[in-house]
């Protein structure tokens, strides 16, 4: 057929799910001549999910599409603004979410309904063997067919896909219970571990119930052995406080095993071939507990038809939608990862207090900050920084970060520090004007606790001829110069931070080639082993018993010229691939003596040296220790499991806080890189083992910080590079929120009026542009 000078393309789309209905309907919008038929292997009234959430939002873009389609969804809504979670006798409720819920089978008869009115042809129970063929029998060919895509299966050399079964298992049930009022996490403990529901209600009648626990705990009730009324019903007698009477109900007739089911994570690298493209959970999956596969698949299909409109090439078509929906798709998987994580780890946070279990659980995917809380319910999460306030020994409420904070004798104004950061500015080990302009600054900035760069215990330990030690009588004078003045001009504490280079030291500055050995001057290393840090740094000398015996003296003797030199605290870096760190990590250990081998044997040197620092550092000074909790190199290093044995080995040996950063100990080390992407580490070593932990690694907004706190991720939050560019980050922070309790320097009184002036000129202003 031809229109305004073009023909219209023939259409075969594989699968009728909402993505495909929707790429039919999108695409007859934009050319009512095109034919398109849609091949469903089901009968139009079979559907296997219960209830669909849509956010406002995606709402307004179906709308944009398709308004009739749009306002029969709208019609047949429920709406709720709340989320409750249910923990024994604990039910936190949260407002101002807005969420929108439609029974699957409705969605899928509104757009049946409207296709037909476009003039789609449907062919149900038809089975699409030979996709071959049917690329060559049609123009455009969309394989819509779900996250079992044969389609994808018979192209899989060419799309690449990567499927990824995730750990928990899941059951999707329904049921006339009422949860008209919120969507409703529960959690249950019972004899064989726990088991959590995500209920909602999609109309008058029926509500979502979707049932998860861990595979071990699925094992343990012997699911796999039930068939689906066994199943139901040993469901329905763990929820039976919940669901007043009613009964839980299951449509998974065709699934075996009572219809249980592992979360398949899919991405595809290639989302097409020649006439033939993917769609929906074909090319890529969200998991359900966000609840955004449906708005991902019906976006993209509204994207698709967009480009196919203007764009006749169908190759330029294809690959623009690629591109352009893959950055979408990720965000989302990102997110869903998140979020299907905290699942999979929940019995982890079981044991927080109700409101910061509660909390945690409503920022578990990052698409929820701390701030975008106080913008749906100012009132609970007002609530919420009460209770962490409470908890720390305070009574305001104001954000977590301004909250104090005590290891031993130490108190801290507020959660905020400011992170080791080298300078590469120390004169024979002694640091500079430099230093103290640079340390004083921050200090002045309104961060609870400052840290020293690493501070090097010998000159043959420093990492280059920059950096700064303490190990001659110089060092300690310049050090109680910067301390006296911190103590006596500001309120916070500092903290030197101890280290010996290992392999990776007599390298040039950091602004020349990072990690690269010196041009000439060069001075022998140490390390647990024979392993350079890479081919061009010279071989470093395994420490015999006498070496170990020097450096753990060294150390000794730089935390006694700490405690002369009036730092309120030490910490004792076993991370990044220094000396210490080298005997951890397997990377670079290859010790066959008792300081090789197994993870045991690899942390005695070090903890070796922690017990003497320990014996002579003040018993009211607290301790911490930094330590790499991933080498990034999948398991030949150390991972994030064996991260929780080293700091519960630590913690044991008396340790009073973990610095948890990861990698820099291989050139090897592939990290994956994201906002607050080191979080997880310091997460996983604090709630399972109870230690307190730091939390390091891009961590640069106040949200940020927040979120980090009162979700029980970390006990402080360390920022590094934000305190470069701006060392009054916290007091302008705090400006930020409106809070006015901070203490600003007598002097810059005048700055911090004209500041606060100026904030709320810019709030009035933003509220102003929204009305």
């Amino acid at each position: 057929m031809e229109r305004g000078g073009k023909r219209s393309r023939s259409v075969a789309i594989c699968g009728g799910g909402p993505a495909g209905l929707y790429a039919a309907i999108s695409l007859k919008l934009r050319d009512p001549d095109c034919a398109i038929t849609v091949f469903e292997r089901n009968r139009p009234d079979d559907t296997f999910g219960w209830g669909v959430v849509l956010s406002e939002e995606t709402l307004e873009n179906l709308a944009a599409n398709d308004s009739v389609s749009a306002a029969a969804i709208r019609d047949h809504f429920a709406y709720w603004d709340d989320i409750a979670v249910v923990r024994g006798d604990s039910r936190i409720v949260s407002t101002g979410h807005g969420f929108c819920g439609i029974g699957r089978q409705r969605l899928l008869t509104i757009l049946q309904q409207r296709a037909l009115e476009l003039g789609v042809e449907m062919d149900f129970e038809s089975e699409v063997e030979d996709v071959a063929s049917m690329m060559r029998e049609y123009d455009l060919v969309i394989a819509a067919d779900g996250v079992n895509s044969r389609v994808r299966e018979r192209f899989a050399e060419v799309f690449r896909p990567e499927i990824e079964m995730r750990a928990n298992k899941f059951v999707w049930l329904g049921t006339h219970q009422k949860f008209d009022d919120a969507f409703t996490f529960i959690f249950e403990e019972t004899e064989h571990g726990w088991v959590w529901a995500h209920a909602y209600q999609f109309d008058d009648d029926t509500a979502t119930f979707i049932v998860e626990c861990s595979e071990a705990t699925w094992d343990a009730f012997g699911f796999g052995a039930m068939d689906r009324e066994q199943s139901v019903a040993t469901c329905e007698a763990i929820f039976t406080d919940h669901l007043g009477g009613h009964a839980l109900i299951s449509n998974a007739k065709h699934l075996r095993g009572g219809g249980w089911l592992s979360f398949p994570r899919v991405l595809c690298e290639r989302w097409h071939h020649e006439n033939l493209v993917l769609l929906g959970d074909a090319a890529a999956t969200a998991h359900f507990s966000i609840g955004s596969g449906t708005k991902l698949a019906m976006e993209s299909a509204i994207a698709l038809a967009d480009l196919l409109q203007d764009e006749p090439d169908l190759e330029c078509a294809f690959a623009t939608y690629e591109e352009e929906r893959r950055v979408e798709v990720l965000k989302l998987q990102s997110a869903a990862r998140n979020s299907c994580e905290w699942f999979e780890e929940v019995e982890r946070y079981l044991k927080l207090e109700p409101m910061q279990f509660a909390y945690s659980l409503l920022t578990r995917s990052q698409r929820i900050s701390h701030e975008n809380l106080r913008l749906r319910d100012a009132r609970w999460l007002g609530e919420a920084e009460g209770w962490f306030h409470r908890q720390a020994g305070s009574n305001a409420t104001r954000a977590p970060m301004f909250a104090p904070f005590q290891l031993r004798g130490m108190h801290l104004a507020n959660r905020v520090v400011v992170s080791p950061m080298a300078q590469y500015k120390a004169v024979n080990g002694c640091p500079t004007d430099w230093h103290f302009a640079h340390y004083a600054e921050r200090a002045k900035g309104g961060a609870g606790l400052v840290y020293t760069e690493m501070t090097c215990v010998s000159p043959e330990g420093r990492i280059t001829p920059g950096c700064p030690g303490l190990y001659a009588p110089e060092h300690e004078a310049a050090w109680k110069r910067l301390t006296d003045f911190v103590h006596a001009e500001t309120g916070a504490k500092i903290c030197a931070q101890l280290g010996h280079s290992g392999p990776k030291g007599s390298t040039q500055l950091g602004w020349e080639e990072m990690d690269a050995p010196l041009a000439e001057g060069n001075w022998p290393l140490l390390s647990a082993s024979a392993v350079p840090w890479s081919d061009r740094n010279q071989v470093p000398k395994p420490m015999d018993r006498a070496d170990m015996d020097m450096v753990r003296d060294q150390f000794v003797a730089a935390v006694q010229m700490a405690e002369r030199a009036g730092f309120d605290m030490i910490e004792l870096h076993m991370a990044h691939g220094y000396l210490l760190s080298s005997f951890i990590t397997p990377l670079t250990n290859c010790r066959d003596d008792e300081y090789g081998g197994s993870l045991e044997n690899r942390m005695r040197f070090p903890l070796e040296v922690f017990a003497a620092v320990r014996a002579v550092w003040p018993e009211s000074k607290p301790i911490s220790v930094r330590i790499s909790a991933n080498d990034w190199v999948g398991e030949e290093g150390v991972t994030p499991e064996e991260a929780v044995a080293i700091a519960a080995m630590l913690q044991e040996a008396g340790v009073d806080i973990c610095d948890v950063s990861a990698g820099q100990t291989s050139t090897r080390a592939d990290p994956v890189y994201g906002r607050m992407f080191q979080t997880p580490f310091s997460d996983r070593i604090r709630n399972e083992t109870g230690m307190a932990t730091m939390a390091v690694g891009n961590i640069y907004e106040p949200d940020h910080v927040n979120s980090i706190l009162l979700a029980g991720r970390a006990d402080l939050v360390c920022l590094a590079r934000p305190h470069l560019s701006d060392p009054y980050w916290t007091l302008h922070a705090a400006a930020e929120l409106d809070d006015r309790s901070v203490a600003w320097p007598d002097p810059y009184l005048a700055g911090r009026d004209q500041l606060y002036r100026l904030a709320e000129k810019e709030r009035l202003a933003a509220e102003e542009f929204k009305a």
